[in-house]
């Protein structure tokens, strides 16, 4: 097999899910999966292993297993509109998304963290299985070296600063502004740290654990405030940013209304203009939020826009990013075609021991009473010559699986552990 050529997959791998790609914020959050635990511990009982990925840009489900039974499964789950990819296809497409190419923002770095934090949840809840993890590892893998190799993530900007790109675009300037960050998590982080170089007058961070949010305030020079002071700095603010993971709305209309009549200045009857970003998912504001006289509501859907204008100034990379994909998918394949193999190989070995144990034994009592040390010793040396014996063979095995024919690998097996005549291999 040449260096171009993918061997077929050998283990059952999957992905289904949706994306900034084809669903708007709404159908995104819709599809979400506000218990991930008790998803993860449904979905068990199904497959091999499974892992859930919920970003505020995708929802997706990888597992090891049947990748028809996983579409019944979601579409019992109530999902109507999906992608479902499989073998081959499910891998390349864990490759992109880890190698920054499929991200709203294309290069960005969040999406490795968010793979491995999906990964450790599903571990956590005894969902995984070593396929998986090996999947996800070596998608990060791939990620990291691809941005080491390329120039795909220079410059690049996260969800959180196209946010920040998008209020300057909006007012301007961010010169003199005032900014509330509500949310102290990663999506707070990111935003905080890119408003923190652009001049502002002040930057105030919001979270339900205050001491969370004076931590990331004390970080970029900021102010921490309490939660339950949210509406008097958002009469004070220019821009709120809103990125929590409440799994409901922390805005609410007639909360934004007595703020907006709050802004109108003595003798005027127009508030002054409030700018909100919601780049939560679920969503933080709540519906209708947008219709406030004086509001301008923005979500993750109108960072589109940043995402077209940076994928023009990258689209040389993501080629060269491709390119490099290519050349790990083959090796990708072939990592997990090893595995495969283990199963199989799992049957030689332990025919391999039964033999073992057996003849050690008899070799004990031909010893006649031998002490403690004598047995150690003939344990010792068996163990080792069964080890050197299924050495070739063992590589045999994984070499076919590898290469895309695991039928022959079982073969050979079958050959060695049922006395059948030994395989040949094939005509290269």
């Amino acid at each position: 097999m040449s260096a171009t050529e993918e061997a077929s997959l050998q283990v059952p791998v999957a992905i289904a899910g949706v994306s900034h790609h084809t669903a708007t914020a709404d159908v995104l959050e819709r599809m979400r999966f506000p218990d991930e635990k008790a998803f993860l511990e449904e979905a068990r009982e199904r497959f091999r292993g499974i892992v859930l990925l919920q970003t505020c840009n995708r929802v997706e489900v990888l597992v090891h297993g049947d990748p028809e039974i996983l579409s019944s499964f979601l579409e019992n789950a109530g999902w109507k509109e999906y992608t479902l990819l499989a073998g081959t296809d499910a891998l390349r497409h864990l490759l992109e998304l880890a190698c920054g190419i499929d991200s709203m923002i294309v290069g960005e770095d969040q999406i490795l963290g968010q793979m491995k934090s999906a990964l450790m949840q599903a571990m956590e809840a005894g969902c995984t299985s070593p396929i998986l993890e090996l999947c996800i590892n070596k998608a990060v893998h791939a990620g990291i070296e691809a941005r080491r190799r390329t120039r795909i993530n220079r410059g690049a900007v996260s969800v959180g600063s196209a946010a920040v790109r998008l209020a300057e675009e909006r007012l301007g300037t961010l010169e003199g502004k005032h900014i509330l960050v509500i949310g102290s998590g990663e999506m707070g982080g990111l935003v905080a740290r890119a408003l923190a170089v652009k001049n502002l007058t002040a930057i105030y961070v919001a979270n339900r654990t205050y001491s969370r949010a004076k931590t990331l305030a004390e970080k970029i020079g900021g102010r921490a405030i309490r939660f339950e002071d949210l509406p008097r700095y958002m009469i004070l603010s220019d821009v709120v940013i809103s990125c929590t993971s409440a799994p409901h709305p922390v805005i609410h209309c007639d909360q934004l209304e007595r703020v907006m009549a709050a802004r109108c200045w003595p003798h005027e009857t127009r508030p002054r203009p409030l700018i909100v970003i919601d780049i939560a998912q679920p969503r933080d504001v709540e519906e209708g939020a947008g219709d406030i006289r004086g509001v301008s509501l923005f979500s993750i859907d109108d960072l589109r826009e940043v995402n077209e204008r940076t994928m023009e100034s990258r689209r040389a990379e993501a080629a060269r990013v491709r390119e490099f994909i290519d050349g790990e998918l083959v090796r990708f394949v072939r990592l997990l075609n090893s595995h495969a193999a283990d199963d199989v190989l799992g049957t030689l070995h332990t025919w391999a021991e039964a033999i073992r144990v057996r003849e050690r034994d008899r070799a004990i009592v031909r010893l006649g009473n031998p002490d403690e040390r004598t047995c150690g010793i003939v344990d010792d040396l068996s163990r080792v010559l069964a080890r050197k014996l299924l050495s070739d063979v063992t590589m045999s095995v994984r070499l076919c699986a590898e290469e895309g024919d695991l039928e022959r690998a079982e073969a050979l097996v079958a050959a060695i552990v049922r006395g059948e005549k030994p395989c040949s291999r094939k005509e290269e």
